[in-house]
């Protein structure tokens, strides 16, 4: 019976990965640093952004929120961790993620979608973010990761024009 509930606690209410977030909606800013409603979650999972976004790829400086949210929008994935002391093997790790679904996107000649980065402000290690979605956690899982961009990466978010 706990592993039932430990394992609805982890899919959460829909049986989909990590918890669902209310969605803020998909302004663009104009620049950055533009003022704009605060995100409900961080890292942040949907929200006013910038124009343009990040190129997908494997990052070691934390990108602007604004431009994490146009890639969630776009059908993006970010890894996001955060280690103030540094972590050699956790970031051996991700990357074996990353080249994993870089190798597919490459094969399958299609974009990757996925992002992974530090984030040096939020209080787990490992944060998982797609459009509404987030997952936070300590210890590295690779099912969990992988069942996670499964789950989301790809599925564009753009609201279609007369789409009520």
């Amino acid at each position: 019976m706990l592993a039932i509930a430990s394992l609805a606690w982890l899919l959460g209410a829909s049986g989909l990965p990590g918890q669902e977030v209310p969605d803020l909606g998909n302004a663009h800013l104009q620049r950055q640093g533009d003022s704009h409603v605060p995100y409900n979650s961080d890292p942040p999972t949907s929200g006013p952004h910038m124009p343009g976004i990040a190129p997908w790829g494997f990052y070691d400086k934390p990108l602007p929120k604004e431009y994490q949210v146009h890639n969630l929008e776009d059908g993006g994935v970010l890894i996001q961790y955060n280690c103030p002391h540094g972590c050699p093997d956790l970031l051996k790790k991700l990357e074996g993620v990353f080249l994993k679904y870089k190798k597919r996107a490459d094969k399958e000649k299609r974009y990757m979608h996925l992002i992974v980065a530090p984030y040096p402000d939020m209080k787990a290690r490992i944060a998982l973010t797609a459009w509404t979605r987030i997952d936070t956690f300590n210890e590295f899982d690779e099912a969990r990761i992988d069942r996670f961009i499964e789950a989301y990466v790809g599925i564009d978010h753009h609201k279609k024009e007369g789409a009520k």
